[in-house]
């Protein structure tokens, strides 16, 4: 493996409207708009990572191949807290054990717990599920 000096600098979301999902995202992360150049909105940079969001002429299609996971020590509440905000969870994805959301423009990302979790062999998370005499 070679060394790099690259690092990842700013994780940018295309979409129909860049205020209404820099709002949202600003609420479920914390990080205020801090910025707007030409068709981008920006979020506080923390941790060396900005989050952008850039307007785009046509609406999402298709899964996401890159999401973001939202750690929180408390996932069910997260995810109340972010239905609350505008996103929603998605069905199909109850077999994965993954608590799988989406933004109000349909872009994924999974609430996990912000502590450390066990997968399984096949890749399946487990904290969803309860105790049967819970």
């Amino acid at each position: 493996m070679t060394d790099s000096s690259a690092q990842i600098n700013a994780l940018i979301v295309d979409a129909t409207d860049p205020e209404r999902l820099a709002a949202f995202w600003s609420d479920v992360l914390g990080r205020p708009v801090v910025g707007r150049t030409g068709p981008y909105v920006w979020l506080r940079r923390e941790n060396g990572l900005v989050l952008g969001f850039q307007r785009a002429d046509t609406p999402k299609s298709g899964k996401n191949r890159m999401h973001v996971d939202i750690a929180s020590p408390d996932p069910a509440a997260e995810q109340r807290r972010i239905e609350g905000l505008g996103g929603r969870r998605l069905e199909g994805y109850d077999d994965g054990g993954f608590l799988v959301m989406a933004d109000p423009e349909g872009n994924e990302f999974c609430v996990i717990p912000a502590g450390p979790f066990a997968l399984d062999d096949e890749g399946r998370a487990h904290y969803l599920e309860r105790p049967a005499d819970a």
